[in-house]
């Protein structure tokens, strides 16, 4: 991760702490688990996975319990963009998930991120398009409007 990245990173985590980011489940969001039937890692099984709702996260943890930081600052992306209806993965509960769909992305890290169905990428990848603008955009094309679209015209109305 680049100095400024990293930097911007530390940044929104902090501000997720202070901001009461933690124990409350938003509404919306579920935490699908592994599902525990098996085969958690066959790519047939997380094709489905990711093409089932229009926001999908694989992360370590729970978004209400994130297990590292990466995995908090984007469960933080996500609520500064007031995006709540998403399902999210715990690949800590099943290691076959977890190496799954690092071979299903061909992406090597967790959390992973997917909107649409089409894998977007990690935590850097998110955060640099939460910073460009990137990310409101997206969000739009799934018919979500972020947050910060509100935040932003209220501010300008002022």
């Amino acid at each position: 991760m680049s100095g400024s990245l990293g930097r911007a990173a530390a940044a929104l985590l902090r501000w997720g702490r202070g901001a009461g980011g933690g124990g409350l489940r938003s509404p919306g969001v579920r935490a699908a688990g592994s599902g525990g039937g098996g085969g958690g890692g066959s790519a047939e099984r997380l094709d489905a996975m990711v093409k089932k709702d229009k926001v999908v996260v694989f992360l370590k943890g729970t978004p209400e319990q994130p297990q590292c930081g990466f995995s908090n600052a984007v469960v933080q992306i996500l609520r500064l963009h007031g995006v709540s209806d998403y399902a999210a993965y715990n690949v800590l509960d099943d290691p076959q998930l977890r190496q799954g769909i690092k071979d299903y992305s061909n992406w090597p890290t967790i959390p992973q991120v997917y909107l649409n169905g089409e894998f977007v990428g990690g935590c850097d990848i998110l955060l640099q398009m939460h910073q460009n603008g990137d990310l409101v955009e997206e969000l739009k094309k799934l018919g979500i409007r972020s947050a910060l679209v509100d935040e932003k015209e209220d501010q300008d109305s002022k």
